[in-house]
């Protein structure tokens, strides 16, 4: 009897395998090889499913998204506001070493957006969702009082985000000045400025 094969599984396996290898040796350590040793698979079990590197960095990616979104979603049920905004951002920063982890997949990913539109297109959708949610609670924040409300919601959201994304990079490289006490601080300097 041939053995079944879990598809969905297998890809998700080969994900979180890259998502290792990258973080650990950057894009450029990314090959199918060396992901296929990571899981102990022949090199040529990954080709049905990722056929080439910018697909196995893509759903490196996606799967950090979809890890960030999960974690999201928890922390900011039940909370509206300037208390969703907060538990949001501390989801996205880089506070521990599985988050620190996911900035080092992230990193090399823009840089692969920058000159791909396929891959830009998956950063586009996620910043889309992450956009999105900010406004509400924004809005939210406005309607309860605690925001500003002569506070520009587009340039909140931006300024929030590229806070955020900055943050990426600098809890990465700059661990000294953006550790996670710092990012924290720096987090609440940005909602003191939402403040009427």
């Amino acid at each position: 009897m041939p053995k079944i094969v879990d598809h969905d599984a297998r890809r998700e396996e080969i994900a979180r395998a890259a998502c290792r290898v990258v973080a650990r040796s950057g894009l450029e350590g990314l090959t199918l090889r060396d992901v296929a040793a990571e899981i102990g698979f022949a090199n040529g079990a990954l080709k049905p499913y990722f056929p080439t590197k910018a697909a196995l960095s893509q759903a490196a990616f996606s799967r950090v998204f979809r890890q960030t979104e999960r974690r999201i979603t928890e922390a900011t049920r039940g909370k509206r506001a300037t208390a969703a905004l907060r538990a949001f951002a501390l989801e996205v920063l880089p506070l521990d070493d599985n988050r620190l982890d996911e900035a080092r997949v992230v990193l090399p990913f823009w840089q692969l957006a920058v000159h791909d539109p396929r891959q830009a297109e998956v950063n586009d959708q996620a910043m889309l969702s992450w956009r999105s949610s900010m406004r509400r609670w924004l809005a939210e924040g406005v309607d309860d009082g605690e925001i500003r409300s002569d506070l520009d919601p587009a340039a909140a959201v931006e300024s929030l985000l590229n806070f955020l994304l900055g943050a990426q990079g600098a809890g990465v490289i700059d661990a000294e000045y953006n550790g996670p006490r710092q990012l924290r601080d720096q987090l609440e300097v940005q909602l003191r400025g939402f403040r009427p």
